[in-house]
């Protein structure tokens, strides 16, 4: 009869050691949270990047995927509830580390921001300080190739439109920026300013265009690219954005967030962020006709 109990007990502790240890490797494993304004495939290059370096979800990462679809107070509502959860590093574009730094310093911040600098989010690119890092879309540099290849494109360029998202205060800096080297470069520069989420905001803009102008730029951080370029097309504008239009130039997306993985690596592996220069982008896309 002892030796009957003694071969349960030694069953069940048999049992609930593996349970036990695999608890424990949970409790232990680290929380990414990836927050970007929409999903374009792009949490698949991240996730992919992060298997490479030995990061596999669901064994010994977990990941947190947001969305804020462009709106500042979705930002703030995730902001909250990340910093609640104790995630251990936060993936994230530009227009939203202002909103997270204000409610983390201790949470490491990965960034991918037009001018990380010119905005304000971190104190230099060699040593960005506090807790974030990241990558710099090089947006200034950008900006004016995107305006050289659209003068080449249109020679008889004066009059140039800028269209913004007005609902988006990221994308101001983005806007100064063009305008004032438009200006430079002797164009008269006509910026509009509307909300870009719903696509029946737009069309008016392209009727207030209609005469008043030789082409269209479009300010990156934007929502219904093909309803633009549509309507643009329908128009007979010759029309540039980062990755649509006529012609288009900018950072590879695709590397900018594998190389963003390469910095949760570093910070799961003891960097700290603040001491982890911020890179500036290596591959770039260009589409012309």
């Amino acid at each position: 009869m002892r030796r009957r109990k003694f071969l349960t007990l030694l069953g069940s502790a048999a049992v609930a050691c593996p349970l036990a240890a695999r608890a424990q490797q949970t409790s232990k494993r680290p929380t990414v949270a990836f927050l970007l304004p929409s999903s374009l495939s792009g949490e698949v290059v991240f996730t992919e990047r992060l298997g490479e370096l030995g990061w596999i979800e669901g064994r010994n990462v977990a990941i947190e995927y947001r969305w804020s679809e462009g709106r500042p107070e979705r930002v703030a509502e995730i902001a909250a509830e990340l910093v609640q959860k104790k995630v251990h590093v936060i993936v994230t574009y530009g227009g939203a580390v202002a909103t997270l730094k204000q409610a983390t310093t201790s949470i490491p911040i990965v960034l991918i921001a037009y001018d990380p600098v010119g905005s304000g989010l971190v104190a230099s690119l060699s040593r960005p300080g506090g807790n974030v890092t990241g990558l710099s879309m090089q947006g200034p540099e950008s900006a004016g190739k995107r305006l050289e290849l659209l003068r080449q494109l249109v020679p008889s360029l004066r009059r140039l439109a800028i269209l913004f998202p007005a609902d988006y205060s990221a994308a101001g800096l983005e806007k100064d920026n063009v305008q004032t080297m438009a200006r430079n470069l002797g164009l008269e520069v006509e910026p509009h300013g509307t909300p870009t989420r719903r696509a029946e905001d737009i069309a008016p803009v392209f009727d207030a265009l209609k005469g008043k102008a030789d082409a269209l730029y479009v300010i990156s951080h934007i929502y219904n690219g093909a309803r633009i370029a549509t309507l643009a097309l329908n128009m007979r504008l010759p029309t540039t954005f980062e990755a649509g239009g006529l012609m288009s130039y900018g950072p590879d997306g695709a590397d900018l967030l594998r190389r963003a993985a390469d910095f949760v690596d570093k910070i799961l592996r003891g960097a700290k962020p603040g001491e982890l220069p911020i890179e500036q982008p290596t591959k770039f896309t260009q589409k012309r006709p």
